[in-house]
């Protein structure tokens, strides 16, 4: 074992997977060979390590997809980085004795998409559906010819073995793979009874169920194309040139793998931003619907934010890129997806565990059922009669109505279609257990600034003293903020420009951090910023005297020669908010805001939209201590903030849930439910969706189970035929298919 620095880019998803896991000591990944395993010094939680795992090793196989094998030197402080035979190990720093104590634990590694995504997805149901609509004709032409020819000659056995070959291609196929691993699953189970029947001269029942079984398949695999259009839609979205504007001024059109941090690239009418960057040169408007499902267009000026995947609408703009590509904003919310695809909710992996053991407990059960009839209940073994049914003929019916096709299905086909659903409306979960655990939630706790509020101040009007000198101050105001980026800056450049005010220059111009902003105009200096600059200066007696700004107000003073006034500005309340919170309150969920403002601010807010409780001037810590209060006292709490001052709330709730992705790092890698477009009612759609996929998750298990139970009881009594056992069970699957799809095509607003 050898400790070295390498140029892998990648290392860095699997540090951020250590920094989010502090029972894990170590991670050792083979891409190659698909080895993973990590080290912990103590006991945790595997179902929920695998999960997060699983979407460490998806970023992973994301960066070497792009080719992300080049990067950084080393590794950051506080790890070590080793290769250990063909594996790559990231550890934490520990003294030399501390790795003998480890305990390595071996995982899966999980399954990837197709390579080609949906396409791939789109052209395997096809081939299915075609299969099982041959294995139906041949069987059914072999069928009613078997009343006009005699049914064992040889046309009609030679129909019927065309029949089983293109029912049972795909699952022969899985089943030579799974054998070969040393696994048996339920196709083996389907092709045993197949197999069975024609060993009895069950032919046409040995079709039925291959047909059925092979469209069922085709119907999942259907389902899963339509809950993969998504990241399909995404992809196409996803530019692969751009025009890099050389340092001489010319124009080139190079690979978007070619455009690196700092790149200048022009982008014309009708074409997608390559990259995420800010405009430098040109006006337009973008189309972000692709990344934020809101078709209002936005416009773009120098200095604005533009996102890779998004439309340029009508301007020649120049972009100077801030975001590698595979690092935007947009390759991010794909990787999401794809991981959030792969990751298995609790219950999920329940039935994936159960149906491995149930496979080899139907097997066991068939066989020893055979002997019970035969020797036990004297029935002939292979050859029925009128009087009776053989007990292999039995065992056959019994094993197919034991399969658990149906309670394996009843469950993924849910949480697939739910997520391809919240993806294509603004809605990303981080896999199934999001779903799951959003569907328990009994308390929201919200942010104000950012989420129950825009985030965004405007300018309400402006105050002088004494009155009379109003316009003055809003044309110092934004003589002075022009200059600047700051989010008050933001709203009274934006003031200044709708309204015409009059641009007057500043000369020395200078940022005072944390104070405002200085400069000088008409030889006389003008200051601006926080009521602090009057109480600290000859002007305090006066200035303590000075009614304060309304609760719901901030303020920016400005101060002059001859001038003192203020300008005022509001943090827009969201139009959602005051609907969102009476529904939540209408559907018994109790709703609190958390928030660092001060109580009077806070109080105000609360009153014009009806929460049901505030908890105002909270730090970071605050706000996990009250959220850790409400879950010691029985409450399920989902935490809605931005994802990034609202990190530690975030982590400490049942469920997180971040507004908005339009550059949100945080809001990408730390929440577990994601709304795209800054819309506070899309929690509602999320909150519908997961519940509404519990209820379907239930009553697929409820159809798969009773089918099961049912039929086994029968069976074991010897009142149904084969024939019946067949549709029994593979009706239960195509129930269970259809409707998870509900999902997917119905309304979940």
């Amino acid at each position: 074992m050898t400790d070295r620095a390498q140029p892998v880019a990648w290392i860095e998803d699997l540090v951020s997977f250590l920094h989010a896991q502090p029972g894990v000591t170590a991670v050792r990944v083979d891409p190659a060979g698909k080895r993973l395993a990590v080290a912990t010094l103590g006991e945790i939680d595997l179902g929920a390590l695998e999960s997060r795992l699983a979407g460490a090793i998806a970023a992973v196989e994301a960066r070497l997809d792009a080719g992300g094998r080049r990067g950084g030197s080393g590794v950051p402080s506080g790890f070590v980085l080793r290769q250990v035979g063909g594996a790559t190990e990231v550890a934490r720093e520990t003294c030399a004795t501390a790795p003998t104590f480890w305990r390595w634990i071996e995982f899966a590694w999980p399954e990837p998409l197709p390579a080609e995504g949906p396409q791939e997805f789109d052209s395997e149901w096809k081939l299915l559906a075609a299969l099982a609509g041959a294995c139906g004709v041949l069987g059914l032409t072999a069928f009613i010819g078997g009343h006009f020819w005699n049914e064992a000659t040889g046309l009609t056995r030679a129909l019927y073995v065309l029949a089983l070959v293109a029912g049972g291609w795909d699952a022969t196929k899985d089943t030579w793979e799974k054998v070969r691993q040393g696994k048996l699953d339920i196709h083996f189970l389907m092709l045993a009874v197949a197999a069975g029947a024609v060993a009895i001269g069950a032919w046409g029942e040995a079709t039925l169920l291959l047909f059925l079984f092979s469209s069922s398949g085709a119907m999942e695999e259907f389902a899963l194309d339509r809950t993969h259009r998504e990241v399909s839609a995404l992809l196409k979205a996803s530019p692969k040139k751009a025009t890099v504007v050389q340092s001489d001024g010319s124009e080139r059109l190079v690979p978007i793998e070619e455009v690196g941090i700092g790149s200048r690239v022009l982008v014309k009418p009708g074409e997608m931003f390559p990259a995420d960057g800010d405009v430098v040169k040109g006006r337009t408007a973008s189309d972000e619907s692709t990344l934020t499902g809101e078709a209002q267009p936005v416009e773009k000026s120098p200095g604005e934010p533009v996102f890779s995947g998004t439309l340029n609408l009508w301007g020649v703009v120049e972009v100077v890129v801030r975001r590698l590509p595979s690092e935007s904003t947009l390759q991010k919310i794909i990787r999401l997806i794809q991981t959030a695809q792969k990751l298995k909710a609790p219950s999920e992996r329940f039935t994936d565990k159960f149906g491995a053991k149930y496979t080899l407990f139907a097997l066991g059960l068939t066989a020893a059922m055979f002997f019970v009839w035969w020797l036990g209940f004297r029935l002939p073994p292979f050859t029925n009669t009128a009087e009776h049914t053989s007990a292999f003929y039995r065992a056959m019916t019994l094993l197919v109505v034991a399969s658990p096709c149906a309670l394996v299905l009843s469950i993924p086909s849910a949480v697939l279609a739910a997520i391809a659903w919240g993806a294509r409306n603004g809605i990303l979960f981080r896999g199934g257990a999001a779903i799951e655990k959003l569907a328990e939630v009994d308390l929201v706790a919200l942010d104000k600034t950012g989420t129950l509020t825009t985030g965004e101040l405007s300018v309400v009007g402006s105050e002088s003293f004494p009155p009379g000198r109003e316009q003055e101050v809003i044309e110092l105001a934004f003589a002075l903020e022009r200059n600047s980026q700051h989010p008050i800056a933001r709203a009274i450049t934006y003031y200044g420009k709708k309204h015409g005010v009059r641009e007057t220059p500043v000369e020395e111009f200078e940022s005072i951090t944390g104070q405002g902003l200085r400069g000088r105009q008409g030889g006389a200096s003008v200051l601006l910023g926080r009521r602090e600059l009057l109480e600290e200066g000859p002007l305090a007696g006066w200035a303590k005297k000075l009614p304060p700004a309304s609760a719901e107000l901030a303020e920016v003073w400005v101060v002059a020669k001859d001038l003192i006034g203020r300008v005022l500005l509001r943090d827009e309340i969201r139009t959602q908010s005051r609907d969102v919170l009476a529904r939540l309150r209408v559907g018994g969920i109790k709703t609190v805001m958390l928030t660092g403002d001060r109580s009077h601010a806070a109080e105000a807010v609360a009153r014009e939209i009806g929460i049901d409780e505030v908890k105002a001037g909270l730090t970071p810590e605050d706000k996990v201590a009250a959220i850790q209060a409400f879950r010691e006292q029985g409450y399920k709490v989902a935490m809605v903030g931005d994802g990034v001052n609202d990190a530690p709330s975030l982590a400490a709730a049942h469920v997180s849930v971040a507004m908005g992705a339009r550059g949100s790092d945080a809001a990408l890698e730390q929440s577990e439910v994601i709304l795209m477009n800054d819309r506070i009612d899309h929690f509602l759609s999320a909150l519908r969706l997961s519940r509404r996929a519990r209820k379907i998750i239930r009553q697929n298990l409820a159809v798969s189970l009773g089918v099961v139970v049912i039929m086994v009881l029968a069976a074991g009594l010897g009142v149904v035929p084969l024939t019946v056992g067949v549709f029994a069970h593979e009706g239960s699957t195509v129930v269970v298919c259809l409707n998870s799809l509900r999902l997917l095509l119905g309304r979940n607003t």
